[in-house]
């Protein structure tokens, strides 16, 4: 018997493991890790997104996953959509020419980039990371694959921490989260 999206959302809330005041005081860290060992959840997670996808945007080109734990679900699900994945990675990884955009943190600046061949002019794109907070990351990147001419979609994640307000500077990109806290 296949299990409902609201058994497998169940499931995978279960995995996903709360350390108070980690990595500093007053902040509550969603630990991915215990789902990320479990084959039922992680296939769940992958089912989730899936769906959501062939539902939404039937036409995606590629799934875009940014460094590092895009990197755990982005190639799971290209794989089952039937199409490539691509690594946005930190400044100064990625071998060959790049191309990059830097972004403002809450304590500094940081970069990502891409390689200038992974994307071409035109193509559909979808960003996934494992959580959005305040949404710099994911909004560099989506601005790093218009200035490379990619078309982007839409951006998944399996965790939105909504009072950080990050899916607000996603601007018109919708975002789709598996779990909002």
């Amino acid at each position: 018997m296949q299990e409902s999206r609201e058994e497998k959302l169940n499931y995978i809330m279960g995995k996903i493991r709360p350390f108070n005041d980690f990595p500093s005081k007053g902040v509550l860290f969603r630990d991915i890790c215990p789902l990320m060992k479990d084959h039922k959840a992680l296939c769940a997670t992958i089912d989730l997104f899936e769906e959501y996808v062939k539902q939404t945007f039937p036409m995606v080109d590629s799934i875009v996953g940014l460094d590092a734990r895009g990197f755990l679900f982005g190639p799971l699900l290209a794989q089952r959509l039937g199409v490539g994945f691509v690594l946005v990675r930190k400044k100064g990884k990625l071998p060959g020419p790049t191309e990059s955009v830097s972004y403002t943190l809450e304590y500094g600046q940081a970069e990502v980039e891409v390689q200038v061949d992974a994307v071409e002019k035109g193509q559909r794109v979808l960003l996934i990371d494992d959580l959005i907070a305040t949404g710099g990351s994911l909004h560099a990147a989506s601005e790093l694959m218009k200035k490379c001419g990619a078309e982007v979609l839409g951006c998944l994640v399996l965790i939105e921490l909504k009072d950080l307000k990050g899916v607000e500077r996603q601007g018109s990109t919708p975002v789709f989260s598996l779990f909002q806290y």
